[in-house]
């Protein structure tokens, strides 16, 4: 007679539903997982491992079982293809919810529904608390999904850290016999954290733990707010005319998370998961303060106020049409330019910049003297990672400069005092001091992720995209109008990021949370395409969705990256932003100048007067 296990059980746990004994459950693992020396083992490398502690386990489950499990997957479980501002991938639905599945469904089941309760059985969760040092694990609430990442799919830099998660885990069924290369992508990678003032942690820019995905192995670490921070490197295409074997590039995994013990198990502690819910949500408000952004604005104060009542001067149209396309400087040009901003408070501007001198620029970047500047790497990864280099400006603008075509853009063109009063004149603004910045999105590397406007005015800000490849999605600047207006490209190609996207937030006095819940990419954001605003429902943290056709998405637009484009936006509080990750599979870098000027209230004159 088989014995039953000897530790407690509230009525509740997922490995009561099937009454298995602790030697059903031990067969489930690989022989020895158990035992006592193989425990301390784990626990020792656990305990010393960085940037911080985690675990690696080589062939966790009976390989029969797990084969089960994979043809199962493939054979009966539907994926979604899902995408965000801070993840691309295809995911199933909940499977730790598998029991509420017609019996028809759970009959073709049956290897997926013994992982289930093995890895959330008693046995199993002691072990992963005793190698840990978590703390004991709920058998109650379960959390797992199968998550699919084919050539171009990525998961940017988080925490986890949602309510009563305690400890996250990926179990990995990549094919077994087509063992995964490194080169391919797609591992899990660790980042180590700084403290900074106040004592708080930071992560920096790049990762230092790299876990290339391995058939039937097991990674998992505790999550910690502030600290636990990872991403999944993309998927990469295989390159052009590469022959080999490569079963399509599929990494499949489950992956999910195992809570905090809920009322009547062991372990409970009353009141727990809301304190340890107030410490997410003070962590991921310390962790959103820009204040320890990397860049930071460097202001810049021209000549004060420019209202659209200020001409501009005959010297400051000389200084302009050397850089700029003479035609945005007609009067008819800029009086249309101001009834379209009027209306949509939004203007998507092509053929911004002159023949002579976007010839100059374009051979400046494509010869590398761009690459050659001091760029440095924004900071931290759970917000945005780029390259950047601040205004070193020249306001007056009345020399010309002997630097690179590049460099009189950023120090000279953007900060000047004619180029304000020019937006002045276009929009109908009365403009104040602003701030400049140069960009460049490395291929496989840079983002941005969504963040609102807290500011409690508006502001105007402006971003000139200088990406000298084609093939992002954006439409030619041979086809544009002459006066600057951008034709809708909707065409559903293969997206490789690198477009900025702009999205009404949830509402005035909601306060963003950033890219944790990730922000929905419908498919028609990756081309150029005005929207009217909408508001954007609030995402469930733990649930990932995707847009339907029929889902009022509230994109304001979406620009992809381009060459000599411009748009320009009134961007009020809430109104989140993002630009999307650029694959390595994007045709280039993307490169842009990026800026934003205070707007002077229209009540502030009249109360000074």
């Amino acid at each position: 007679m088989k014995r039953k296990a000897e530790d407690p059980k509230p009525d509740g746990d997922v490995s009561n539903k099937r009454l298995a004994t602790q030697e059903d459950i031990h067969t489930n693992f690989r022989s020895g997982l158990f035992e006592e020396n193989t425990v301390k083992g784990y626990a020792d490398e656990y305990a010393s491992s960085s940037p911080y502690k985690h675990a690696v386990v080589h062939s966790l489950i009976n390989d029969d079982l797990l084969r089960g499990v994979r043809s199962e997957i493939l054979d009966n479980i539907h994926f979604t293809p899902k995408e965000t501002d801070i993840y691309k991938i295809h995911q199933s639905g909940d499977l730790a919810n598998l029991d509420g599945l017609p019996a028809s469904a759970l009959e073709k089941l049956p290897s997926l529904l013994k992982l289930r309760d093995a890895m959330y059985s008693y046995e199993f969760r002691q072990w992963v608390s005793q190698v840990s040092g978590a703390g004991l694990l709920s058998g109650t609430k379960t959390d797992m999904a199968v998550n699919v990442y084919v050539p171009g799919c990525h998961l940017l830099c988080h925490d986890d850290v949602i309510g009563s998660r305690r400890v996250s885990y990926i179990l990995y069924l990549t094919d077994p016999e087509k063992p995964w290369q490194a080169e391919w992508g797609g591992a899990l990678r660790l980042y180590p954290t700084d403290e900074v003032e106040g004592g708080f942690k930071l992560p920096r820019a790049e990762w230092t733990k790299v876990i290339p995905p391995a058939w039937n192995q097991l990674s998992f670490f505790a999550v910690q707010p502030g600290e636990s921070f990872h991403d999944v490197e993309e998927v990469y295409h295989r390159a052009e005319g590469k022959e080999g074997d490569d079963g399509g590039r599929v990494r499949m995994a489950i992956s999910g998370w195992f809570h905090i013990p809920q009322e009547g198990e062991e372990g409970f502690e009353p009141g727990l998961e809301e304190k340890l819910a107030e410490r997410s949500s003070l962590q991921q408000l310390q962790g959103k303060a820009a204040q320890f952004d990397e860049p930071q604005h460097q202001w810049i104060d021209p000549v004060g106020p420019t209202g659209p009542d200020d001409e501009l001067t005959e010297d400051q149209c000389q200084f302009l049409i050397r850089f700029l396309t003479p035609n945005y400087l007609t009067p008819d040009t800029v009086d249309e330019l101001k009834e379209i901003f009027a209306e949509e408070s939004v203007l998507q501007l092509t053929n911004v910049l002159s023949e002579k001198f976007s010839a100059a620029l374009r051979e400046a970047i494509e010869q590398g003297s761009a690459s050659a500047l001091p760029f440095k790497t924004s900071r931290p990864p759970h917000k945005h990672r780029y390259q950047y280099l601040h205004s070193a400006a020249n306001p007056s603008g009345t020399n010309a400069s002997r630097a690179s075509p590049f460099q009189q853009v950023l120090d000279e063109l953007l900060p000047s005092t004619a180029f304000q009063k020019w937006l002045s004149l276009v929009t109908g603004l009365t403009l104040k001091k602003c701030s400049v910045l140069a960009r460049r999105f490395r291929q496989g590397l840079d983002y941005q992720l969504a963040q609102g406007y807290e500011g409690d005015d508006p502001q105007l800000e402006f971003t000139l995209s200088v990406t000298p490849t084609t093939g992002w999605g954006a439409d030619d600047a041979e086809d544009a109008e002459p006066n600057g207006k951008k034709p809708t490209d909707t065409s559903e190609e293969d997206n490789v990021g690198g477009y900025e996207l702009y999205m009404a937030g949830d509402d005035e006095d909601s306060e963003d949370g950033g890219s944790d819940d990730g922000v929905v990419v419908p498919p028609t954001a990756t081309g150029a395409g005005q929207r009217r605003p909408a508001k954007q429902k609030k995402a469930d943290p733990a649930v990932y969705q995707a847009a339907g056709d029929d889902e009022d998405d509230g994109i304001l637009f979406s620009n992809a990256a381009g060459w000599n484009s411009m748009s320009i936006v009134l961007r009020d509080r809430g109104t989140l932003k993002f630009v999307k990750y650029v694959s390595e599979k994007a045709p280039g870098e993307r490169w842009d100048f990026t800026g934003c000027f205070e707007v002077e209230d229209e009540g502030e004159e009249d109360d000074e007067e």
